[in-house]
């Protein structure tokens, strides 16, 4: 067996050091020449919460990768979900009617990779631990979370059950017959990671604000009810549990809160207690994945009439810390409060 990790990354660089340690061929393809460098010099380091280790590897830029000319097997598609398309059609040469790719990636990725090489060839991939991308050959890991693996049909393939058994390296891998429920989970947690990137302040610290929670699990049930439009069950991981969120009616607030003391405890205790989004406007000063992210999700909400005003304001307020006129406060968040005053005070009580 043969993976060749695009996107040597947070998330593809965690998954690829402990698969080549396990004793598998291991490729890495990333787009960061200076990384690639780094790691075909002195290997690739990962930091972790339990061990230290770094791995001898062999790494390629995408353009040496298709020199090589070498039909690829297994591909783990780890890029930012706005390089996805980039990264499809660079190893399109390199596909044959077997091989096949993993999407471990934020947002509806399957989606569009499936267009791009058919949905015989996409394999959906739900993943939910923490790392982040120190410098050239050196990653910040911060734990095992959920990770499940699943045909984009729900079926429960011999190739997917395969690589539950190949990536019990890294962990507790997992197979599902409802990967999109994963998917929109965690679609609907995302909603609540770039409300806690509106402000300089840790994960746990904006979600044990019971002031805010109100607004942000109205910020969430607004995906969710898009979800619930497009016929998904959405699924629950590590402490996140849309169905105590979602549908409205049946919000337990009680309930509720006792699992978000779960979930800020659990963002707490991570080696990364800010966000990949917080990281990404603060630290390396570039656009965040809210483009491929939520505004897909508020087009599909227009299809089903769905008002979705929260999540437009919160791209709004992304967008404008991505270009520098709006700074990470407190106060963006108690906008988005203020709106949904206002949205609850109008709306009538029907949802």
């Amino acid at each position: 067996m043969h993976i060749t990790i695009i996107g040597a990354g947070a998330i593809g660089g965690v998954l690829g050091a402990y698969l080549s340690r396990s004793g598998q061929k291991v490729t890495f393809c990333d787009i960061a020449e200076d990384h690639v460098r780094k790691m075909n010099e002195t290997g690739l380091r990962i930091e972790g919460p339990e061990e230290t280790f770094t791995i001898s590897c062999k790494a390629y830029v995408p353009e040496k990768l298709v020199e090589q000319g070498e039909s690829l097997e297994i591909v783990l598609l780890c890029v930012k979900a706005q390089h996805t398309e980039q990264a499809i059609t660079q190893i399109l040469p390199l596909l044959n009617e077997k091989s096949y790719v993993v999407s471990l990636q934020n947002g509806l990725c399957e989606k569009q990779i499936a267009r791009l090489i058919g949905a015989e060839r996409t394999v959906g991939c739900f993943v939910n631990f923490s790392a982040d991308y120190l410098e050239p050959g050196r990653i910040l890991y911060g734990g095992i979370a959920a990770l499940y693996l699943g045909e984009l049909d729900g079926k429960i393939s011999k190739r997917v059950t395969h690589l539950q058994e190949v990536l019990s390296c890294w962990g507790p891998a997992q197979v599902t017959d409802n990967i999109w429920g994963y998917l929109w989970g965690k679609m609907s947690y995302a909603g609540l990671l770039y409300a806690t990137a509106l402000v300089d302040e840790t994960m746990a610290t904006v979600v044990s604000n019971k002031e805010l929670r109100p607004t942000l699990m109205e910020l969430c049930s607004e995906i969710l009810e898009v979800a619930d439009c497009e016929g998904i069950h959405p699924l629950g991981f590590d402490d996140w549990e849309p169905e105590l969120v979602y549908p409205r009616k049946k919000r337990d607030s009680t309930i509720l809160d006792c699992q978000l003391e779960k979930l800020a405890k659990r963002m707490a205790s991570n080696r990364k207690t800010k966000s990949g989004i917080w990281r990404d406007l603060a630290v390396r000063k570039r656009k965040t994945e809210i483009e491929q992210q939520l505004i897909p999700i508020v087009e599909i909400a227009d299809n089903y009439k769905v008002n979705m005003p929260l999540t437009i304001q919160l791209i709004t307020q992304i967008q404008e810390i991505e270009v520098g006129v709006r700074q990470m406060d407190w106060k963006n968040l108690y906008e988005l409060k203020e709106l949904y005053e206002v949205v609850e005070n109008n709306e009538p009580k029907i949802r």
